[in-house]
């Protein structure tokens, strides 16, 4: 009898330690992962950095600098903005003496649509 329970005893300790070395493995696979993702972030961050750099010397080499464009779309707004400022004031006297022409002198008119029914 002592000899099953000796028996018994052993399973369960070999049954305990294989739970433990079980979750060990787990941790450390978890970790593993963990420390994986981190470096790949890592990694996919000093790539962006680069490309990103790469970016911004292509873009001035091509493009000239950001000053010279910005001044000169700068100037063609306040160019456009004068211009249209002047071509309304030019055209609202007239425009207005036109609508308002339009609105106030009605002249009734059948609609040539409209069948008379004797």
């Amino acid at each position: 009898m002592t000899s099953q329970s000796q028996g018994i005893q052993q399973l369960l300790q070999a049954e305990k330690r294989a739970k433990d070395k079980l979750e060990e493995a787990k941790k450390r696979k978890g970790k593993r992962l963990k420390q994986a993702k981190e470096e790949a972030i890592a990694e996919i961050d000093h790539y962006r950095l680069q490309r990103e750099k790469e970016f911004r010397n292509k873009q001035t080499n091509v493009m000239g600098s950001q000053g010279n464009l910005s001044a000169k779309i700068e100037e063609q707004t306040t160019e456009t903005i004068q211009n249209l400022m002047s071509s309304y004031h030019k055209n609202m006297e007239s425009m207005m003496k036109k609508l308002l022409s339009t609105i106030c002198d009605i002249n009734p008119e059948v609609h040539p649509n409209l069948r008379h029914t004797v």
